[in-house]
């Protein structure tokens, strides 16, 4: 199998999952400016949509969203228990997790990265809608040492998302940064991330130290 993937992406996600059971699934690297592979592909010519993470099975298969990708992995490896079964309430509550995740703070992300056309709903609307999400989710995260009580796939998305909002270039550029300063459960939670090995190796591989 292959995972597409930039780096600092919502692909991050994936590659941390990818790390945490250990899966032997090989990384391609996409340039964004270009999207071209490190192998010299045209990464559009192998979805045409042109996003990642893009997970290709070794029958050729694509799975090309975030959630249900990073869904599948940890399929993969069902003893891990980095997903419920299928069919148990928690199952769904996870996935009412990767639901809020994606929509509204995933989503939320873009009229900041688009800052320029945006433009005041950027940052008088768009900013702090987002930073009341973050806000809520710090409430959800008391007396928690991860999102869902245990590390799971939400916690990797989750991790991708916040790196977003403290990134230094996405603070200078285009006006993205959350202050996380009195958001103490999460950066509890974020302090929690950072020990875990499949977190280190996935940023120093992706060069994101």
């Amino acid at each position: 199998m292959k995972l597409y993937y930039i780096p600092g992406a919502c692909s991050l996600s994936s590659h941390i999952i990818i790390n945490e059971l250990k899966l032997p699934i090989e990384l391609v690297k996409v340039e964004h400016s270009t999207q071209i592979t490190e192998l010299g592909e045209d990464y559009l010519s192998i979805n045409p949509l042109g996003y990642i993470p893009l997970l290709v099975l070794d029958d050729g298969s694509q799975l090309t969203e975030g959630s249900v990708i990073n869904q599948f992995l940890a399929d993969l490896r069902p003893e891990s228990e980095l997903i419920p079964p299928h069919a148990l309430f928690e199952r769904y509550k996870l996935q009412e997790t990767l639901s809020f995740l994606s929509t509204e703070i995933h989503k939320g992300f873009i009229p900041l990265l688009y800052s320029k056309l945006s433009g005041r709903y950027g940052t008088d609307t768009a900013k702090p809608k987002l930073l009341a999400r973050f806000e809520w989710l710090d409430k959800e995260m008391a007396g928690k040492a991860y999102l869902n009580g245990r590390f799971s796939i939400t916690d990797a998305y989750l991790f991708a998302l916040i790196k977003w909002g403290q990134a230094s270039w996405l603070k200078s550029t285009y006006n993205a940064d959350i202050n996380f300063d009195r958001l103490t459960n999460l950066k509890g939670w974020y302090e929690r991330m950072m020990t875990r090995e499949s977190v280190r190796k996935s940023l120093s591989e992706e060069g994101l130290e």
